[in-house]
């Protein structure tokens, strides 16, 4: 098993690239720390991992967007959890698709909150252990939509492309401590996030994804378990990945 006895810190892990994350890694023997706001969705998750791979698995209800809840958990955790391997900084979204002139400032300030701020709670508490035992990784999934704005992406673009960053700048700030990082930017990835963005709307959601063979949240979690599991001196830094036919946010090919 590539990960037996490791432990690793999956934020989001109720559904999308988060839940297969959790599958993999278990799957490897990893011994995880899971966290999202569905608490019952935690508890099946937890409960089928323990019993399909016998690893280890703390569950947590958690929202990243405020520090005192992140602090606490980081700071209560169980012995056998303490000494985190992996942080896989998943938790993110996307609130509606408006222009900038019409925009909504709840929207905003969640998206801000969740996809730049819990980037920075968890790793704020988590990274200096890593630095202090010179081994650690710390995996950032951001977007391709951090690489270029996009018609009404605005805002989520905007923290898409702070999270691109953010990566950038820790690979900087602990380089020589044995941390490595990597940012992740999906492409078309079918998952809730469609759904979250448009509120419920399925219908809605359900056209993101028409004509095309999307990326699923398996695909993400496939790559980011290859990148984790490279050599001590083997460092993947940055990664797009879009579906075959998906050259970029505006270049798509729906058949």
């Amino acid at each position: 098993m590539l990960l037996k006895s490791k432990i690793a810190l999956i934020t989001g892990a109720t559904a999308g690239i988060g839940e297969s994350c959790a599958k993999f890694f278990a799957r490897e023997g990893c011994n995880l720390i899971i966290t999202g706001r569905r608490v019952e969705r935690l508890e099946n998750l937890k409960n089928k991992l323990e019993k399909s791979y016998g690893i280890k698995c703390y569950a947590k209800k958690l929202d990243v967007r405020n520090f005192k809840e992140v602090e606490e958990l980081i700071n209560n955790l169980p012995s056998e959890f303490k000494d985190i391997d992996i942080l896989i900084n998943n938790a993110g979204k996307a609130l509606g698709l408006d222009k900038i002139q019409d925009g909504n400032i709840d929207d905003w300030d969640e998206m801000i909150d969740t996809n730049i701020k819990g980037i920075l709670y968890t790793t704020r508490l988590i990274a200096p252990k890593m630095v202090e035992r010179n081994s650690g990784f710390i995996v950032n999934i951001s977007s391709i939509a951090g690489r270029a704005a996009y018609p009404k992406g605005n805002v989520y673009c905007a923290t898409k492309s702070a999270a691109r960053t953010l990566s950038e700048a820790m690979a900087i700030d602990m380089n020589g401590t044995g941390v490595r990082v990597c940012n992740i930017d999906p492409g078309l990835t079918e998952t809730e996030f469609s759904l979250v963005r448009f509120k419920g709307d399925s219908e809605r959601a359900k056209q993101t994804y028409q004509n095309i063979k999307a990326l699923s949240g398996d695909d993400i979690a496939e790559i980011i378990l290859f990148v984790v599991t490279r050599p001590q001196h083997v460092m993947i830094q940055d990664i797009m990945v879009t579906p075959t036919d998906q050259a970029n946010a505006f270049v798509i090919t729906r058949k």
